[in-house]
């Protein structure tokens, strides 16, 4: 029997490796431009010092360690080499040290162990930006559209609009790259903040915008009282949704009031003031404008000689006008 075979067969088994098997895990590995890396094998410290390790990156001698090293002069300064499990590091990475990397060890007493893997380097993200063309946008009418764009190796880029993803709609569209997002014609729920996630294998940024949509005015409406006793202070109070925020103008019985807030005071209320108060809202951006006629009415729970009182001052008022 050949005793040394034998030898070299049991080590293998003891150690779980067949011959042929890569003693580096399948890659391929990661790093950053600047950063470092380690090809860790999948060995133990043997009883005894491996008689050689060799390292190549792309078929180039990196080192080979036996009683001395013998390394690369482009790698002398920037590697370090575990002896007792043949790994090796390799730090202030470049782009030239994407590639193939193998090592070959020989056991002492045994069959040489290879393994292979690859390293890809990233440069880290930085600097992400979302531009969109200068333009004041009108809901149903305006386009635009949303870029990102980012310093660094994007691999992928997600889009977020008020902290969702964004999809696809009838109105919003992506380029094929996903860095561009089509509004196309902008709507009112467009409004928003936009996030793009932009994202590579060691590094990742986050940029924000916010898109303003003008709109409206729409869903405009008055509150108040619908009836009030004489001598009470009533208010009506205008709102309307838009962007920008609607002004407000105020009519009582087809007549301009000269208020021009949201707030109508009557500071004591006489039969005069009853009657349709109308308030006007309009948006100086889009050029729209809604009105809403609210009726206010003299209250059932005042006393009859009131409400009397209230009917003859309106029909004495009405019979000055005529």
């Amino acid at each position: 029997m050949d005793y040394t075979l034998f030898t070299a067969a049991v080590v293998l088994l003891t150690s779980g490796l067949c011959a042929g098997q890569s003693v580096l895990p399948p890659g391929p590995l990661t790093g950053a431009i600047g950063g470092r890396v380690k090809f860790t094998t999948t060995l133990s410290p043997p009883a005894k010092p491996f008689v050689s390790v060799s390292w190549t990156f792309n078929r180039v001698n990196i080192i080979t360690s036996t009683t001395v090293n013998i390394t690369n002069a482009d790698h002398k300064e920037r590697i370090s080499l575990d002896r007792t499990t043949g790994s090796l590091e390799l730090w202030n990475l470049g782009l030239r040290d994407q590639g193939e990397y193998r090592v070959s060890i020989i056991p002492d007493g045994a069959l040489e162990l290879q393994g292979a893997t690859t390293l890809d380097v990233y440069v880290l993200l930085s600097a992400a930006t979302i531009t969109s063309p200068p333009a004041t946008l009108i809901a149903g009418i305006s386009s635009t559209n949303l870029t990102c764009e980012a310093a660094g190796n994007i691999s992928s880029i997600q889009w977020i609009k008020d902290g969702l993803p964004l999809s696809p709609s009838n109105n919003i569209t992506f380029s094929a790259d996903n860095r561009t997002v089509y509004l196309s014609p902008v709507q009112v729920i467009d409004n928003g903040e936009y996030e793009c996630l932009v994202s590579n294998r060691v590094s990742n940024w986050t940029a924000s915008h916010n898109l303003t949509v003008n709109f409206g005015p729409q869903n405009i409406s008055i509150d108040g009282p619908s009836a009030a006793s004489t001598g009470r202070r009533v208010t009506l109070s205008c709102s309307a949704d838009s962007i920008p925020p609607a002004t407000f103008t105020w009519m009582f019985n087809r007549t301009e009031m000269g208020v021009n807030n949201t707030l109508y005071v009557i500071e004591r209320m006489e039969a005069l003031h009853i009657g349709n108060y109308t308030c006007t809202a309009t948006n100086n951006i889009t050029g729209l404008k809604d009105s809403v006629v609210y009726k206010l009415r003299a209250s059932s729970a005042a006393p009859i000689w009131s409400f009397a009182l209230m009917v003859t001052s309106v029909l004495a008022v009405g019979l000055l006008q005529l």
